[in-house]
């Protein structure tokens, strides 16, 4: 009478090509979701801009003169709301929007800025009093922007 061996179990290679297989994935995924992270952490950033985008735009329409470097009247935003990414917003006498990011747990964004400049219809700088903000440029390094590109949301690359 014949006795058959069954097998029992995986052997020793089947485990190790399973668990380099995930290693490879993860090493892939990791990175890629740490990107989707701070991009979702930048909605709230965006977020800080509204209120300077809107008493920047009524100032431009309806004042005869510019209030200056930090006197807009939104900079005070961050005592005033709860932002957890945002240090510090200021504005330049041409109501270029300047905010300082924090809180992302990574130097390579905590140290750097995001800025947001007014233009008119034909991508100048406007005019107070006489014309109209039409588009925001918004991370552009001549602007001020220290962020890399590739932590800025898609509406925000320029």
């Amino acid at each position: 009478m014949q006795i058959s061996r069954q097998q029992r179990g995986f052997t020793l290679i089947e485990v190790m090509m399973v668990v380099a297989i995930i290693g490879i994935l993860a090493s892939i995924l990791i990175p890629s979701v740490r990107d989707y992270t701070i991009r979702a952490k930048m909605a709230e950033v965006m977020l800080a801009f509204t209120e300077c985008r809107n008493i920047i735009s009524e100032i431009y329409q309806s004042s005869e003169s510019t209030p200056g470097a930090n006197n807009w009247g939104c900079e005070n935003a961050t005592q005033t709301t709860q932002y957890q990414y945002v240090l510090a917003i200021t504005t330049t006498s041409e109501g270029i929007v300047k905010i300082a990011l924090t809180g992302f747990g990574d130097l390579r964004i905590d140290t750097q800025d995001i800025t947001m400049a007014p233009l008119d219809f034909q991508g100048n700088r406007p005019i107070v009093g006489e014309g109209r903000i039409s588009v925001w440029r918004c991370g552009s390094t001549a602007d001020g922007t220290t962020l890399s590109p590739h932590y800025l949301p898609g509406n925000c690359k320029g």
